[in-house]
């Protein structure tokens, strides 16, 4: 049972207030507030048929996320014009330890790591967002695992880095970059499927979990999604079957 990648979700203290940091950032709108639940949407032009989606959390930020996004940019001016930017909605600069590097590593106003690349070819179309970026042990079959989940394909596969891409070229990347680090709490940021309107979520689910994946209980108590977890333990979400968004909807 296929499922495709709906939302990106951000744990955050205030949800409002970094909603319209993204917003403002990216030039995207607020299109829901609801429930503490804030989402914010893409233009068509930027590809993205998902969501960004803010939701509130008691607990703070201690580590550094394994998911992150970078965004895209179109020259030297543009990049230095997008970190000004960022620094100016309440950005902050963060050392990694990245030393000389043509990207600038920042910080959302809850301490969320981002990147902002130099202008690469590959990226061109992407929108302002070029990948969601994630941390992993073993990228090739990490990769593999989401292709299934979202129905993208496998674009990279090398030992260090596997990139997936939507069949229609449009939109992020999903990237998987090898990293050592072991994931040591729950992540703050997180994707959800969901299969086409009508489709079967507790087969979709099943489906999931004979490629890897396994469930979790982090306190949902009664909803209508179902937590699981990626094999190498990052939290997603199966929602309930809807109908497909069109970009910028």
């Amino acid at each position: 049972m296929p499922t495709r990648l709906v939302n990106v979700v951000v744990a955050a203290a205030d949800p409002p207030a970094l909603a319209r940091f993204w917003s403002d950032l990216l030039g995207w709108k607020i299109t829901l507030e609801e429930g503490g639940e804030v989402d914010v949407s893409a233009p068509a032009e930027d590809g993205w048929t998902m969501d960004l989606v803010f939701v509130p959390v008691a607990e703070p930020k201690t580590v550094k996320n394994r998911v992150h996004l970078d965004l895209s940019t179109t020259s030297a001016t543009d990049q230095d014009a997008v970190v000004r930017r960022a620094v100016s909605l309440g950005a902050t600069h963060v050392d990694l330890g990245q030393e000389s590097i043509p990207w600038v590593v920042l910080a959302d106003p809850e301490g969320n790591e981002f990147c902002v690349l130099e202008p690469r070819p590959e990226y061109a179309d992407t929108g302002s967002v070029a990948a969601i970026v994630v941390d992993s042990h073993d990228p090739g079959a990490l990769a593999t695992f989401w292709a299934a989940a979202t129905g993208w394909r496998i674009v990279r596969d090398d030992p260090g880095f596997a990139s997936l891409h939507a069949v229609d070229g449009h939109g992020p990347w999903l990237e998987f970059l090898r990293l050592d680090d072991e994931k040591t709490v729950q992540n703050r940021v997180h994707l959800d499927v969901a299969g086409e309107e009508g489709d079967d979520q507790q087969a979709a689910v099943e489906d999931l979990i004979a490629r890897g994946a396994t469930r979790l209980d982090v306190g949902q108590g009664d909803v209508p999604w179902v937590v699981l977890t990626d094999p190498e333990g990052n939290e997603f979400c199966v929602l309930t079957s809807r109908g497909a968004r069109e970009p910028g909807a």
